[in-house]
C-alpha cells in the first residue's frame, strides 16, 4: 500500500522560507512520478510541481522563482524548497503520486493516484 507523508509545514513572516518533505514508502512498481499541489482557502487544488520518477523536475511559471522541487529517488522523497514566501502562497500543501506508465513532470492533477495528507503552509505578518 502507497503512503505519502508530508513534513515542514508551518506558519512563517511573508519573505520567509520553508522547505517541505514527502517520502512514500509501499512503492512496487519502478517509476512513480511525484507532484507537489496546494490548496488554498476557498480555491482549487492547483499543481506547483513535479518529478517524473526519474531526472526531471519542474515549477509552475507562477512560483519557479521562488520554488524549487528536488528529491531523492532512493529514499521515494520529494522536497519543495519555499522561498520569499507571500500571504498568497498560504495553502495546504499535498503530495501525490502516480504508477501511471506515461507519467511526468507535467501530469494533470487526475492521473496521481496516491495523495498525502498534506501540509499547511500560512505566511502572514
Amino acid at each position: 500500500q502507497v503512503r505519502l507523508v508530508e513534513s515542514g509545514g508551518g506558519s512563517v513572516q511573508p519573505g520567509g522560507s520553508l522547505t517541505l518533505s514527502c517520502v512514500g514508502s509501499g512503492f512496487t512498481n519502478r517509476r512513480y512520478c511525484m507532484a507537489w499541489f496546494r490548496q488554498a482557502p476557498g480555491k482549487g487544488r492547483e499543481k506547483v510541481g513535479g518529478s517524473n520518477g526519474e531526472t526531471d523536475l519542474m515549477c509552475v511559471d507562477s512560483v519557479k522563482d521562488r520554488f524549487s522541487i528536488s528529491q531523492n529517488n532512493a529514499r521515494n522523497a520529494l522536497y519543495l524548497q519555499l522561498n520569499r514566501l507571500k500571504p498568497e502562497d498560504t495553502a495546504l500543501y499535498y503530495c501525490a503520486a502516480t504508477d501511471y506508465f506515461a507519467c511526468g513532470t507535467h501530469s494533470p492533477q487526475h492521473r496521481y493516484t496516491y495523495w498525502g495528507q498534506g501540509t499547511q503552509v500560512t505566511v502572514s505578518s
